[in-house]
């Protein structure tokens, strides 16, 4: 009895073993007929092709508007130009607010980090929410409100901490290993507050952390204040900023530079030169040194450069980024923008910036025991002395 069950039993799952292995054979022959014949040996590549496979097989519903601003993103990216960037509609607005300086968040820069496929804190800005929190250079987003994001999502990330004032957002950030929460209230951050302050031997400092609207007016307050308390010498402090809008760069350079002197020389893919010149007599008549790190790029490096051909101020610290390069927004008919980079500029002798950087007058590394230029401690600025010391003997 117990054998003739077996039997049974037996049979059964040789009946369904056998009938898996000809589902998968028919499936398998199938696929390879689809892919293999006559008419699909040929699909080409294009976004066409592309096109009729997913209107001809694509089980889900399509979205129009996703589906072209993935391709319109996709294309821009296939530049391979970190610099350019396809900007959607609703990401626009956003855009242009922080680019002049002004948004409602935690304030935070961040970066995406290849390495972890993590988004990592750059810096937080000074006075933001961030910055009274706690948050740090180099911590990493593991989570905000209970979402997880990577490195890819960083833009989506950043529009989720974005919000109205006076609400709240929770983060989990990754610092050595360990994660911390952080309950922070959003409110409207100002990215390009100049720190004003008179050291020793009565030289003055202005630290410039981002060149947005209004950086130039700002600057000019600032200086003649510093001008009032009877300064001999000033500091331009433009270690760890970014950039931003040439503009506002080229109107302090005004403010140091000769009337008539040549500021910036741009280049077009048409070799076409435009060169920009000083319209203003200059306000600041004191010596100037300016100080930079490798994390002082773009706009930064277009006042540094123009000071240094010029003769108007010694560089201090250590080579620049070297993004010698300008990108130009265009908002196109569906409200969306387009970020291309349209020319290469160079210093006032005709230096190249792009991949190269400026070099130093007075090249000084900061020590060793400094692991991050972000949080640089005032007993360690050894490229701070060195600046005061130049103007001292000035």
């Amino acid at each position: 009895m117990n054998e003739e069950k077996l039997q049974k039993t037996y049979k059964y799952v040789m009946i369904i073993a056998i009938t898996a292995l000809i589902t998968f054979l028919v499936t398998s022959i199938c696929i390879s007929n689809y892919y293999t014949s006559p008419n699909n040996a040929n699909i080409g590549i294009s976004l066409s092709a592309i096109r009729d496979i997913i209107d001809e097989c694509y089980l889900g519903e399509i979205d129009e508007q996703n589906l072209t601003e993935g391709a319109i993103k996709g294309y821009v990216e296939g530049l391979e130009d970190s610099y350019s960037e396809y900007i959607s509609a609703d990401e626009m607005e956003e855009y242009k607010t922080q680019l002049l300086g002004n948004y409602v968040g935690i304030g935070i820069y961040m970066i995406e980090n290849q390495e972890y496929n993590l988004i990592q804190v750059l810096a937080p800005i000074k006075e933001s929410p961030a910055a009274e929190a706690g948050i740090l250079p180099g911590d990493f987003i593991k989570s905000i409100d209970g979402v997880e994001y990577t490195a890819e999502n960083m833009t989506v990330a950043a529009n989720k901490i974005k919000g109205k004032e006076g609400t709240k957002v929770k983060l989990v950030i990754i610092r050595e290993n360990e994660e911390i929460e952080f309950e922070l209230t959003r409110k409207t951050v100002i990215t390009n507050p100049i720190v004003e302050e008179v050291l020793e031997n009565n030289i003055g400092y202005l630290a410039i952390t981002s060149f947005d609207s209004g950086t130039a007016e700002e600057f000019k307050r600032k200086y003649e204040d510093l001008q009032n308390k009877g300064i001999k010498g000033l500091i331009i402090d433009l270690r760890n900023n970014g950039g931003g809008i040439v503009s506002e760069t080229l109107k302090i350079a005004e403010y140091i530079v000769n009337k008539g002197d040549t500021l910036l020389i741009t280049v077009d893919k048409d070799n076409n030169e435009e060169i920009s010149k000083s319209e203003e007599d200059p306000i600041v008549d004191v010596p100037v040194v300016v100080l930079v790190n490798e994390n002082s790029a773009s706009a930064s490096e277009i006042l540094a450069g123009a000071l240094k051909d010029l003769n108007k101020a010694t560089i201090v610290g250590t080579k620049t980024y070297g993004k010698g390069v300008i990108q130009q927004i265009m908002t196109l008919t569906n409200g969306a923008g387009l970020k291309l980079t349209i020319e290469e500029y160079y210093t006032p002798n005709k230096n190249k910036i792009n991949q190269i950087g400026i070099e130093p007058n007075e090249i000084v590394e900061l020590p060793e025991s400094v692991e991050n230029a972000w949080l640089l401690e005032r007993e360690d600025d050894t490229q701070l002395d060195k600046a005061i010391e130049i103007l001292k003997n000035k």
